[in-house]
């Protein structure tokens, strides 16, 4: 089974008024071509999705949620959640039901005491779905996310950043991540360094 991941994004939610004076809470989920905070913790990493990750992306069965609390639930595809990819990414659109929930929600993103979203998605087991580099200068692996195979919700969130010992990664992108570090070329180059750092200590004896 496909671990789920999540995201969060510091965008800017807007409550925008239609022609019909009504008010719907607007933002981006996700955006393109954008490096992450670093995040993970026994793999430091940082990552970024490319453009045209989500053309062939489930997104028929979408909710909004609150927290990505199931049982907050703000709207669903195909009744009161719209969803488009753009050049910049993907932007949502919510139109509040008449709940205590989304009354609530719409009078603290209209004071900016919420102003954040995030998502949940799956990465398919496939070639050319991720690619994993190491950044030789600093050290941080980065993932490059080609394709999505589903999205699962969109959600505003409270948290004021995602935590890095939670941020998570499917199996296979372990196993990617291991085999940079084991790699015969790298192992050598390390050694080498190791038996550089042993001359220089020796040469100060």
């Amino acid at each position: 089974m496909k671990e789920m991941e999540t995201r969060q994004l510091t965008t800017k939610l807007e409550l925008r008024k239609l022609e019909n004076d009504t008010e719907v809470i607007e933002g981006y989920a996700l955006k393109f071509d954008r490096w992450s905070d670093t995040l993970g913790w026994f793999y430091p990493f940082r990552e970024k999705l490319e453009p045209g990750c989500l053309d062939t992306a489930d997104t028929e069965n979408v909710v909004a949620l609150f927290n990505h609390d199931q049982s907050q639930i703000l709207g669903r595809t195909g009744a009161n959640l719209d969803l488009e990819v753009d050049n910049i990414g993907l932007k949502f659109r919510i139109s509040p039901t008449n709940t205590t929930l989304s009354r609530d929600l719409m009078e603290n993103i209209r004071s900016g005491v919420i102003n954040q979203c995030s998502f949940a998605f799956t990465i398919p087991d496939e070639e050319g779905a991720e690619e994993w580099r190491e950044n030789e200068e600093t050290g941080i692996y980065e993932r490059y996310i080609r394709k999505i195979d589903k999205l699962y919700d969109v959600s505003v969130v409270t948290t004021p950043a995602y935590p890095d010992t939670e941020a998570v990664v499917g199996a296979r992108s372990k196993e990617i991540v291991e085999e940079l570090r084991s790699h015969p070329v790298k192992q050598e180059i390390k050694r080498m360094l190791d038996d550089l750092d042993k001359e220089e200590i020796l040469n100060t004896l």
